[in-house]
């Protein structure tokens, strides 16, 4: 089977109306559209996603960042804060299997689609909702975005190194690490509603999300009993040497190599000085164990930097690799995108967009039969106006002209 031919129909038959917008909701709703989901993505007729217009490339184009969290879906433009919109997405909300949105605190209940005013209509939706901080929170009205979740949802505590400020992780996990949580929830209910037909609501705060992400900072502070402490690229789980980035030639910013020796496999260390050119070291009891190495870090790095600084990344990384030592190249977003290997497994794809053009990005990584699954475009706003709503709701091409004339899409 071809890396770009799996059949992209798990999700057939199921329709998610989407109100989500920038990154956290969009990633959950696009997750459903990968496996199949005709997801349908409403937006405001004056501009859309304020996703569209952020980090915009060229004048009067959808922006790269826009076509990365909305591939595979449809759009309909509709002025929710007109009667006759509202109308018609509440029409559509009677015929959605899923319902999502990640409006600001009580923006959804003003609009008159609140879970109880959807539950109404629709008794077996699966209501879902994307929230900065959770109800009952003290801070359930406060807005959130990724690096406000980050930061109050301990993440940022335990990045940056043992000296310095707390630092942003540079993925975007109070977003899109949401997105994945609420879009696994969905299909939990989906399953439990195929047998049962009950609905469910589902509430996911990128606060609360976070604990998710930094359980092992748990396990540390239970074992220490104190908070869980920065550690720069070290592990947070107890002292391991050697563990960490260690630097390459020529020098470069990212010109690093992460060497990890596993507590649990002795054999790791000896490999690993074999493979430096240090085996006079095995047996030698100032590093023969893990606690004896842990005791002597610094003089265990400057042996493994010692090494690593003759050897470019790429390099490091396959000779320590043979030996089934633990290693891997800091590579950079430009390394990635230009790897042969990404497009040719599937896991980069181009999509080949009518107003942006051709854009290579990351698909869904995950490999059904052997195969990767297709990416679709991005939708134009209000691209799917006439399929959509013909469809979902039966309106004539008078009817929805009139609509448009009316300006209610």
């Amino acid at each position: 089977m071809s890396a770009h031919r799996a059949v992209q129909n798990y999700l057939q038959g199921v329709r998610v109306l989407d109100l989500t917008q920038f990154e956290a909701g969009p990633s959950c709703t696009e997750a459903l559209a990968w496996l199949g989901a005709e997801v349908v993505k409403v937006e405001n007729p004056n501009g859309g996603d304020p996703g569209r217009s952020s980090f915009r490339g060229k004048p009067g184009q959808d922006s790269w960042y826009f076509l990365l969290f909305n591939a595979n879906k449809k759009s309909v433009a509709i002025d929710l804060k007109s009667p006759k919109g509202l109308a018609l997405v509440t029409d559509m909300a009677k015929r959605a299997d899923v319902f999502v949105e990640n409006f600001a605190p009580g923006a959804v209940e003003r609009l008159g689609l609140g879970y109880d005013a959807v539950r109404a209509i629709n008794p077996g939706i699966i209501y879902a909702q994307v929230k900065g901080f959770g109800t009952g929170s003290r801070f359930e009205r406060g807005l959130a975005f990724d690096m406000i979740a980050q930061a109050s949802g301990g993440s940022m505590s335990i990045t940056g190194e043992p000296d310095g400020p707390p630092i942003k992780p540079g993925a975007t996990l109070g977003d899109t690490g949401t997105g994945m949580l609420l879009a696994i929830s969905i299909l939990g209910a989906l399953y439990r509603r195929k047998a049962t037909g009950e609905g469910e609501r589902l509430e996911l705060a990128m606060q609360d999300a976070m604990l998710q992400y930094i359980r092992v900072a748990f396990a540390s502070m239970a074992t220490t009993g104190q908070p869980a402490t920065r550690n720069g690229s070290k592990l947070l789980s107890g002292k391991t040497a050697p563990s960490g980035v260690y630097p390459c030639k020529p020098g470069g910013r990212n010109d690093y190599v992460y060497v990890y020796v596993s507590r649990a496999n002795p054999a790791h260390w000896r490999r690993l000085l074999e493979v430096i050119d240090r085996a006079d070291l095995i047996g030698d009891p100032r590093y023969d164990t893990v606690q004896a190495r842990a005791e002597r870090e610094e003089e265990v790095d400057a042996i493994i930097a010692n090494w690593t600084r003759q050897h470019d990344k790429h390099e490091a990384m396959r000779l320590i690799s043979a030996v089934g030592v633990p290693a891997g190249a800091v590579l950079d977003t430009m390394e990635l995108h230009n790897d042969p290997d990404f497009e040719k497994r599937g896991i980069m794809q181009v999509m080949h967009h009518p107003a942006c053009g051709d854009f290579k990005m990351p698909t869904w990584p995950v490999r059904f039969g052997g195969g990767t699954l297709p990416v679709g475009p991005a939708p134009l706003l209000g691209e799917h106006n006439a399929a959509v709503l013909g469809e979902w709701l039966g309106l004539s091409a008078d009817e929805l002209a009139k609509l448009h004339q009316d300006g209610v899409i």
